[in-house]
Parts: structure tokens; sequence; C-alpha cells
């Protein structure tokens, strides 16, 4: 128990919190004239100008509920139980103060641990404190508990479930990073070995060139060196094996697969293009065709189009299957595709087509960044 309190306690808060929303001003600008309405309408009302003032003013906190929960439920919690002890009873009772909940959900939303238990401590103390005071009978004291624990569960809840989905999110990223890494060591070792038997040729053959040859040749056999070994040391990091990088012209082979029916359209230019281009243009069309053919029912034909130009390379991968079912193409598939896009200056986006199916859409600078 002892640990499990002590890890609680130096728990640190989301990171990052998200800014204040523009339906935050809304909740507050809906909830404040709700307090004064039911202030003045409400029969026997005890203290209704302090009711009404307490009540109204209360509703700012939801404004800096994310970004100060503690100090937002102890400055509610804590008008609400000095009130009560002026006015000698359960104290402001309008309805409007179930806003309250809102604020100790936050607190266990965004709230560290250590902000957790104090402002806990602070919520069940003001309930506790009414219920000893006489201002509530057990019954509602009970209930109240109930109440407020549920909330604290609630907002806990959809804490770890978001830090869960985040770390899914961060090993997608990795694993998509993974593989890009091998793919352009793949790549650029192939180029800088080639770079480095050039070198060694030339240094070879410099007793008929000038010296600035002989020392230029020095250099770049030395560069290609330092950056062969530099490259193998990241990639060993990453991996154990090195497996041959696929391209534009392995693109034929995902009409091979069983499934709907796979069209590929080659368009300008795409027999010159760098091979981590060309790498990641197959393993973005390889993701959108396995999303296509595990997600859109009905799917009868899946075209994969790929276009260049001078500047980029665009590509396309469209199903014919029903909408609803292929939307679930946009999960940790299409966030590793962004990844992976991202990482060389591109971009890569999915959505319904107007009439039926699914396209996923991507553009690749010609020269990766």
């Amino acid at each position: 128990m002892q640990e499990l309190l002590r890890s609680v306690w130096h728990e640190p808060r989301p990171s990052p919190s998200p800014p204040r929303a523009w339906w935050d001003w809304a909740l507050v600008a809906v909830l404040v004239p709700v307090a004064v309405v039911e202030g003045l309408v409400l029969p026997d009302l005890a203290w209704r100008p302090l009711s009404v003032v307490v009540c109204a003013g209360l509703v700012l906190t939801l404004l800096w509920r994310r970004s100060h929960p503690l100090l937002m439920v102890a400055v509610a919690f804590g008008v609400c139980g000095l009130s009560g002890l002026v006015a000698g009873g359960d104290f402001p009772k309008q309805n409007v103060l179930v806003f309250l909940l809102l604020l100790v959900f936050a607190l266990f939303r965004w709230g560290s641990g250590r902000e957790e238990l104090l402002g806990g401590l602070i919520v069940f103390g003001k309930v506790g404190l009414s219920a000893v005071l006489g201002h509530l009978t057990l019954g509602d004291a009970l209930g109240g508990f109930v109440i407020l624990f549920s909330a604290m569960a609630f907002g806990a809840a959809v804490r770890y479930r978001s830090r869960s989905r985040q770390r899914e999110l961060d090993q997608v990223k990795l694993l998509e990073r993974e593989r890009l890494a091998r793919d352009l060591h793949d790549t650029v070792a192939h180029h800088v070995s080639a770079m480095a038997i050039r070198a060694q040729a030339g240094i070879a053959l410099s007793a008929t060139q000038p010296d600035a040859a002989v020392d230029a040749l020095h250099v770049i056999d030395a560069e290609a060196a330092r950056a062969l070994e530099e490259m193998r040391s990241m990639v060993h990091l990453l991996r154990t094996d090195l497996t041959p990088t696929p391209g534009i012209a392995d693109l034929e082979r995902l009409a091979t697969q069983t499934g709907p029916a796979v069209a590929v359209d080659l368009i300008g230019d795409v027999d010159h293009l760098p091979s981590p281009v060309g790498a990641a243009i197959y393993r973005l069309a390889q993701e959108a065709v396995t999303n296509a053919r595990r997600h859109a029912r009905h799917a009868t034909r899946i075209e994969v189009r790929v276009a260049a130009d001078e500047t980029a390379v665009h590509l396309s991968v469209r199903d014919d299957g029903d909408t609803g079912a292929a939307a679930g193409t946009a999960g940790y598939g299409l966030i590793g595709m962004i990844e992976r896009a991202g990482l060389l200056g591109g971009t890569c986006e999915a959505g319904p087509n107007a009439d039926r199916g699914w396209t996923v859409r991507a553009v690749l600078p010609r020269v990766a960044m």
C-alpha cells in the first residue's frame, strides 16, 4: 500500500494539457445566467444574494480546470465550505453547482499524482465536514461520496486510456522510423559504397592527374568510409537483418496477392526516382492495399496510381468497397503512413470517395528532404 501511494504521489501530470477551447467560454456563458436565474426563482433560498454571487463566481473556475486543476478544486470546495459556515447550513443549495463534478473529473484527468491525492482530501473533507456539522444527512453524504468517487474514477479511466493510446501511437511511429531507417540504409549504403570504390580508383590513377585531384579523392574516400561506418552503427541498433529494399518496380507484386483485383498504373518518369522515395511509395501503396483488402467489404477492384512529375510523386490507392467499412483504414496503419511520408517531407491522407469506396493519397517530393 505504501509503495502504491508513493508511485501515485510521484506520478507526473499528462503533458501537454490542452489549451482553453471556445466551448469552455460557451459553457461559462450558459452556466452564469443559469446560476443567476435559478438564484432568483428558487423559493425559500437562504442568503439569496450571496448564493447567486458564489454560484456565478465559481462557474469561472471551469476556465482553468485543466491548467490548474488542484487550485480550482480547492477554490470551489473551499468557498462552498466557508460559505456554509457563514450561512450556518448546507450552502449554497442551487442545482447549478453540479458543474463542480467537472472540476473533480478534470483533477483526475489532468492533475499530477500529488494533486489528485490532495484534491481528493479536499473534496471528501468538505462533504465529511458537512455531514459532521449536520448540514447533510448520512444518506445524502453517502450519495455525495458515491457521485464524487464516480467522477474521479471516470477522470482516471480517461487519463489512462489516453496514455495507453499514446503509447500505441508512439510504438507505431517507432516501428515506421525503424523501417524507414532500414530502407535508407540499404539505399545509401549502396551509393556510398560505389562512391568509395570510385574514390579509390581515382587515387590509383592520380599519377596522371593534378595534386589537387589527389587530395580531393582522399577526402572522398575518408568521408565515404566514415559515412558507411556511421550508417552501419545506426542500423545495427535498429535491427539485426538486412533485406532488399522494394521500389516502384515491385508494385506489380501487389496484384498477385489474393483478394480484390489490383490494377497498377504508372505515369511519368518513375524509373529514375531516388531509392528512398521509391521505397516509400511502395510501402505506402502496400499498406493502403492491405487496409483495403482488410476493411473494404464487397470491394472488387483496387486501383494503384503513381504519377511523377519534375518535383513530386503522387500516389493514389482507391477501392470500390463499402465506404463505411473502409473507414477502418484510418487507424494505426494510416498513422504509420503519415509518419513515413512526413519524414521524407511529404503528406499522406485518406478519406471516403463521393460515390463509394475509400482513397489514400500521398505526395512525396521527388528528392527526399
